[in-house]
């Protein structure tokens, strides 16, 4: 086993606590920064070991045992892999307490155990390509058992093609003398393509060089990701080139994410658009409480989709209604990630005006619907006068002349729900119904 593999392997490094075993990370002056195992109880014994193997090995001679460097500490004994060259110029190591054998005269016995039903995939071949060892995580890939495999050669259980890549892999492992980490495919045992990630490294056994490997299954892994960025690659493209204007917020509700249809429609740029707090761009109107309401729901999980009504503020100053459709993004632990929010239904740019009356919106939409000024002056129990004085506010406020201009202007701003009949104002639906 070399150094790398255990410090990368957290379930690993959590089993060799137990065990009397000790590994090591150091740098180039030999101080010990990362260490684990069961064989020292403290940093400063375990930095007392390392500078003592490195001054027992440094010897020529050194004394070895089983094809490992032997190594005398406080009264113990351990046989050890000397370091690999790691990055930045520091290395690992990995050392077994040596002279505990059980009744059985298996050495290491716990240690082997562990490794028989470690979950990552172990084996161990001479150089005729045949099995020396194997565990059992290695032989469920083929759908056996170790025994089966010991013994086996490469082609016994591997295609051809597979056989011959992992026979080339040996033989560059044999010639460079030094561990390769690296990324490989193999058939299954059901004929379906795998794919796997480790090491593979030369060990000494009975005087003689093998290879020895430890991999990962990454099929699945490497099928979710495949999956998310196909995923996030058509989310992408809908966002930029779908034409709607759409955002994806935090849940504190900043712009992570935007299109070019988003930075068009608030007349900015996207790089100013992105990090930019959404109420921001929202006119304060009595719209903002349903929307508020909205949030809330959706980022305590209540709700997963809600739709509702709002008025944008441009950079410009001009504002124009809009329909927005929320939708959350779960996150860990079903948790509310994230808020797309997707802009429909806008009406024109328009210069801010005073707020219409709850009576005022009333007569717009019975005005839309045909009403007469005596029929909406009897729906709303309005003396004829009201009603006419109202028409003549309205006119002002929305710069229409005429009855149809007064409808008109009412859709085109956002004052009534478009696709509504009868019309009503475009305010009143509630944003919570959809879900």
């Amino acid at each position: 086993m070399d150094g790398k593999a255990v410090v990368d392997d957290p379930g690993l490094r959590a089993l060799l606590e137990r065990l009397p075993v000790s590994w090591w990370e150091a740098d180039e002056q030999g101080r010990v920064k990362e260490r684990g195992g069961g064989a020292f109880a403290d940093l400063p014994t375990a930095q007392r070991f390392l500078d003592r193997a490195r001054q027992e090995l440094s010897v020529p001679g050194d004394a070895l045992r089983g094809g490992r460097p032997l190594v005398q500490f406080d009264g113990r004994a351990f046989n050890v892999s000397w370091p690999q060259d790691g990055s930045r110029g520091w290395t690992r190591g990995f050392a077994m307490e040596a002279g505990t054998q059980p009744a059985s005269g298996r050495p290491y016995a716990a240690f082997a155990d562990f490794a028989d039903f470690a979950p990552a995939a172990a084996f161990l071949r001479d150089r005729d390509g045949r099995y020396l060892w194997a565990n059992h995580a290695y032989a469920h890939l083929y759908g056996t058992t170790p025994e089966r495999v010991v013994g086996s050669r490469i082609e016994d259980f591997d295609t051809p093609s597979d056989a011959a890549q992992f026979r080339a892999l040996d033989q560059e492992i044999l010639r460079r003398g030094k561990p390769v980490r690296h990324h490989l495919r193999y058939h299954r045992s059901d004929g379906s393509e795998g794919q796997a990630a480790g090491h593979r490294f030369p060990v000494q056994e009975n005087g003689r060089t093998c290879v020895a490997g430890i991999y990962v299954d990454i099929t699945d892994h490497v099928r979710a990701t495949s999956q998310r960025q196909e995923a996030e690659e058509n989310l992408r493209a809908l966002r930029d080139y779908s034409g709607l204007p759409c955002a994806l917020l935090s849940v504190g509700g900043r712009i992570e994410q935007a299109g070019t249809a988003a930075a068009e429609l608030f007349r900015t740029r996207l790089s100013d658009l992105v990090g930019r707090r959404a109420h921001t761009l929202l006119a304060a109107t009595p719209d903002l409480r349903p929307l508020r309401r909205a949030w809330d729901g959706l980022i305590t999980r209540r709700i997963r989709r809600a739709e509702t009504s709002a008025v944008l503020l441009d950079t410009e100053g001009r504002q124009r209604r809009a329909r927005l459709h929320l939708s959350t993004v779960s996150g860990p632990v079903g948790r509310v990630a994230h808020v797309w929010a997707v802009v429909t239904d806008q009406s024109i740019a328009h210069e801010a005006h005073p707020p219409l009356t709850a009576a005022q919106i009333r007569i717009l939409s019975l005005l839309a619907g045909g009403s007469t000024n005596a029929e909406i002056a009897a729906s709303l129990k309005l003396s004829r006068q009201a009603v006419d004085y109202h028409l003549s506010r309205l006119r002002d406020l929305l710069g229409a002349e005429t009855r149809p201009a007064l409808v008109a202007r009412a859709y085109v701003l956002g004052i009534l729900a478009p696709r509504a009949w009868p019309p009503r104002p475009a305010a009143t639906r509630d944003p919570l119904g959809s879900r």
